[in-house]
């Protein structure tokens, strides 16, 4: 192994090894270095999927109307995730 390649990679593991110490060291966390907080609550976020289903489901029972098939309903879809 020549002088280059030494010297290369063991710069590059003391960055790592720094970065791991500076993690495990630190008094504080990287949510508070970053001062990040979410921009949306669980509750905002949980409507929004039901929202979104029901919009799925309407697309879908919108095709299926369009090829003559009955619509389906969340409770069907649910049961044939189960395996009900």
């Amino acid at each position: 192994m020549d002088a280059f390649t030494l010297v290369s990679t063991l710069i590059v593991f003391g960055i790592i090894i720094a970065c791991v110490l500076l993690g495990l060291f630190s008094r504080r966390s990287a949510l508070d270095i970053l001062d990040w907080k979410p921009t949306r609550s669980p509750q905002v976020e949980a409507e929004n999927e039901i929202d979104d289903v029901e919009q799925m489901l309407a697309a879908q029972n919108e095709l299926r109307r369009r090829l003559g098939k009955p619509e389906r309903t969340l409770d069907e879809i649910q049961a044939e995730w189960r395996g009900s």
